[in-house]
């Protein structure tokens, strides 16, 4: 008996069936995609935090300057106040120290060209032709002075800084007006019979 044929069947198998899916393929690569977004996404927070902190740190930096800018404005108007007005008192007072200085400079000159003209005064040279007309110029000169003194004490008994120069005392008149004229005129009037007492008080001591 003839044996039965073999039939032999051959499998065909699709290129496609043995190679690998597409979304098989990608599936590692797509996880280390995600990784690799991972740490992209991590690296850019990191860059974020440092940026706000330099911010921050910007930012307190700015705060810090801007208190220390107030102080500065406040102390600046404090001290331009304090200075304006210590100049404007010191210039006032250096002005009016000069104006004493040179009031002080004139009074000098005045008090020495007097005490120079009293102090040549010799009232024991005086002789009865001319002793009335030296006591008339002597007393002219001592009133003269007299006045100005006196209106130079009224004048500086004002000043703190100059008062103690007449010793703290008013303004006073040593030679009366009234007084130099009566004693002008009674020795005008009674120097002859003076001096005719005085020659017969010699005669009688003579005796």
């Amino acid at each position: 008996m003839p044996s039965a044929p073999e039939h032999t069947h051959h499998i065909r198998i699709r290129n496609t069936q043995l190679e690998m899916s597409p979304a098989q393929q990608a599936g590692p690569r797509q996880g280390e995609d995600v990784e690799g977004k991972l740490r992209a996404a991590q690296e850019q927070l990191e860059q974020l935090q440092t940026q706000r902190e330099e911010l921050e740190r910007q930012k307190k930096e700015v705060e810090a300057l801007n208190i220390r800018k107030r102080e500065f404005v406040n102390a600046q108007a404090e001290l331009t106040e304090r200075l304006n007005g210590t100049l404007t008192r010191i210039d006032r007072e250096v002005f009016e120290m000069r104006q004493e200085i040179d009031d002080l400079e004139q009074c000098r000159k005045v008090f020495a060209g007097h005490l120079g003209k009293l102090e040549k005064i010799n009232p024991d040279g005086w002789t009865r032709d001319n002793m009335s007309a030296s006591i008339e110029r002597a007393m002219s000169l001592a009133e003269h002075a007299d006045d100005e003194y006196s209106q130079a004490a009224e004048h500086f008994s004002r000043s703190p800084r100059c008062g103690n120069i007449f010793n703290g005392a008013k303004a006073r008149r040593v030679v009366s007006s009234d007084f130099s004229r009566q004693f002008r005129n009674g020795l005008a009037f009674n120097l002859p019979i003076i001096v005719l007492g005085g020659l017969g008080l010699i005669v009688y001591l003579l005796k």
